[in-house]
């Protein structure tokens, strides 16, 4: 089983953000991931909104570093750690922009792309930027095939029910043969979505019996019969791991991710300060 992080900073959510967190800056995120690289964690998140309504923020909290700056910067101080947006929402975007942007984020780090992507569910950001509120899980599904067709392709065509170009040309696009592509949900349709739409589903807010059931039921259908390669699946923990306090509770939690299939875990941690934050890398590193 893989580990990567849900980074730090880039994201605080209301009551899950240490405090050490509202102070940090680029400088702290960068030795992060420079730690959690040395320790042989496989990838590091960041996730994206571009504007969060004010009565969301106290639930969904409001600071959202956007993943392609933050992303390019730790490119540049970073040699193997892979970059997973954790995610973006399919609507907000043209699938060439996303080619074009994230394609460019592939050669600037040596093609550690890996795409997470979701359908969304704030409605007032769907109208903020006039994207199509009531059709996105039919045109998430027409943008993952649009993005399978175009992200390493310098001269895509597609053609769908939302989406359909061809005849333009995207330099740079991604220098990966093949971009791995992650569904974020928590929904038997998101799980779906990703055993036929992409390599990995990345659940999020579910219990690991709530995991299991989704998975078993999924493992039944056709079509997971019907896939070429296996199926990743990257959980996150319902609950910060503390690996440095309880390291036997913690080695269970691993135990029971592992034999419900997870492949990769995006691990949250508790931590009271950046160096704490660096003893719970190396502690859930070691226990692995």
């Amino acid at each position: 089983m893989q580990l990567g992080i849900v980074t730090p900073v880039v994201t605080r959510l209301p009551s899950a953000h240490a405090h050490w967190e509202e102070h940090a800056g680029i400088a702290e995120i960068a030795r992060v991931a420079r730690e959690a690289e040395a320790l042989g964690y496989d990838f590091v998140t960041c996730s994206e909104h571009v504007a969060v309504p004010v009565a969301a923020a106290a639930e969904r909290g409001a600071t959202y570093w956007d993943p392609l700056p933050t992303f390019g910067y730790l490119a540049a101080v970073t040699d193997r750690i892979r970059f997973a947006t954790f995610v973006l929402v399919l609507g907000y975007h043209h699938p060439l922009a996303i080619a074009k942007r994230y394609g460019t984020l592939d050669v600037v780090s040596g093609g550690r792309l890996v795409l997470g992507v979701g359908v969304g569910s704030l409605e007032e950001e769907f109208a903020l930027l006039d994207a199509e509120w009531a059709a996105r899980g039919a045109q998430s599904d027409d943008a993952l095939r649009a993005l399978r067709a175009a992200l390493s392709e310098r001269e895509p065509a597609y053609r769908g029910p939302f989406h359909e170009f061809g005849g333009m040309i995207v330099d740079p696009c991604a220098i990966q043969d093949h971009v791995p592509i992650w569904v974020g949900g928590r929904t038997g349709r998101s799980l779906r979505r990703a055993v036929t739409l992409a390599d990995g589903w990345a659940p999020f807010g579910l219990r690991s019996a709530e995991l299991t059931d989704l998975l078993e039921r999924a493992r039944d259908t056709g079509a997971w019969s019907e896939r070429t390669s296996p199926l990743e699946v990257i959980v996150q923990n319902d609950r910060p791991l503390d690996p440095s306090g309880e390291p036997e509770r913690v080695g269970e939690q691993l135990v029971k991710y592992r034999e419900l299939g997870a492949t990769a875990l995006a691990a949250r941690f508790v931590h009271h300060s950046l160096d704490h934050y660096c003893e719970q890398l190396a502690a859930l590193a070691e226990l692995t």
